[in-house]
């Protein structure tokens, strides 16, 4: 908790005493998290001024926020009181890019959009395309694990991160994995730290593999007569022995984008058969041109994550997505609310954008997590307004394995300053 007993004036003037007037600063209401507005805001330029901000707001017990890019700001539940909102954007560099071996060292406040420019000298990127990427941060990406529509083909953070440079809740530095592909450097806690909203520890850097950058891309635009369509499809496509890096639907109307990215031979003929597969399906589907192909991506993510909406993140097994989706659609239209759901195919996760009464938003959260008990599946919101989280839990159940999170979290924040209430399960 904030430390009521010291002033916002007097909390700079401590820290800036341990850090330098330079990094530490009063909160204002562009700081503001969820109208929470912190007493202190701390832009540190070094792993050490982040140690010592970190001891400090231990001894202090004052609690501390995390911001990158801040696309991610709102998540979780709402937040308490806050005595420090750490910002990691001055720490921005490109550490190390291996080229030889793939890899790549940044630190947490490089923008994904930067370090694949740099990264593109040598024809590589880190294959990460979340919503907003323009803006994301890496350390907002790994303490989300966030992706976008070519996890089909290259996977979520988790599967890409081999090192990470951290400082834990009491302000010690430590390093976890290595900087190759191929490493067994202690406890995998690059890993364990990747998707856990921050609240175990504050990511300084991260090394990861790369991916080569492709020759030629080729998008296949599908138009379904109906959602009952895009499961079946889906798995065919892959059954055939298709590689697409993505593999996205959308609806309403029901719609697919299919990405290949490869040597041309291999993306016109893959696109080819695409097309073939989906005619057999009774769809419509065309091969979209270079212009069309970008702005078809820009539209698929903006229809949810750029609109100012109710934003749910649900995980299904693949082989119950056309019931999902069947349901879904007569659910939302029951309570005469306006959607748009976008996602993996391929993957079963799926982004379902809400607008309409609240009290019906939250009617259908219930039932939805009814079909979708642990094991099966899950539906987290993403984003929502303060009436909505009163009404349902943010997160819903998370299961038997709560209790080791809750365990995990006191052995790394034993005060819990860390994101308080915004991880998993309100930890």
């Amino acid at each position: 908790m904030v430390d009521t007993a010291l002033s916002p004036d007097a909390l700079v003037s401590e820290l800036a005493e341990r850090v330098g007037v330079s990094v530490a600063r009063l909160g204002g209401p562009a700081d503001a998290i969820a109208t929470i507005v912190p007493a202190v805001v701390a832009e540190p330029t070094t792993p050490d001024s982040v140690s010592e901000i970190l001891r400090w707001a231990a001894e202090g017990r004052h609690t501390v926020v995390l911001r990158g890019g801040g696309t991610q700001l709102g998540r979780g539940a709402s937040p308490g009181p806050i005595g420090v909102l750490l910002s990691t954007k001055a720490m921005n560099a490109v550490e190390a890019h291996r080229h030889g071996d793939l890899t790549a060292t940044v630190q947490a406040g490089a923008r994904l959009s930067e370090i694949n420019a740099v990264l593109a000298e040598h024809r590589q990127w880190l294959p990460l395309d979340p919503p907003q990427g323009s803006r994301a941060t890496i350390g907002g990406i790994v303490a989300m694990n966030e992706s976008g529509p070519r996890r089909q083909r290259h996977g979520a953070p988790r599967d890409l991160i081999i090192g990470m440079r951290l400082a834990r809740a009491d302000g010690v530095l430590a390093r976890s994995g290595g900087i190759v592909v191929k490493n067994v450097a202690g406890y995998d806690l690059a890993r364990l730290l990747t998707g856990s909203f921050g609240c175990l520890g504050v990511v300084l850097s991260a090394t990861f593999k790369l991916a080569p950058r492709a020759e030629a891309s080729r998008t296949v635009a599908v138009e379904c007569p109906a959602s009952d369509m895009c499961g079946a499809y889906a798995a065919d496509l892959l059954a055939q022995g298709s590689t697409p890096t993505a593999l996205e639907l959308a609806l309403p109307p029901v719609r697919m984008l299919i990405r290949f990215e490869s040597v041309e031979s291999v993306v016109v003929q893959q696109a080819d058969q695409a097309v073939a597969l989906a005619l057999r399906h009774g769809a419509t589907a065309a091969v979209l041109s270079e212009g069309q192909e970008t702005r078809a991506w820009q539209i698929h993510d903006a229809q949810v994550f750029d609109q100012e909406a109710t934003v749910v993140k649900l995980v299904i097994m693949p082989s119950d997505l056309s019931s999902m989706l069947a349901w879904l659609d007569a659910a939302v239209r029951a309570r005469s609310l306006d959607y748009k759901l976008i996602g993996r195919a391929g993957l079963g996760v799926l982004y379902l954008r809400l607008n309409g009464a609240v009290s019906q938003q939250a009617a259908l959260l219930l039932v939805l997590r009814e079909r979708l008990p642990v094991g099966r599946g899950s539906a987290v919101i993403q984003r929502a307004g303060a009436e909505l989280k009163t009404l349902v839990d943010v997160w819903g159940s998370v299961g038997d394995g709560f209790r080791i999170m809750q365990e995990v979290k006191r052995r790394f924040d034993p005060m819990a300053i860390l994101n308080p209430s915004l991880g998993p399960g309100g930890l």
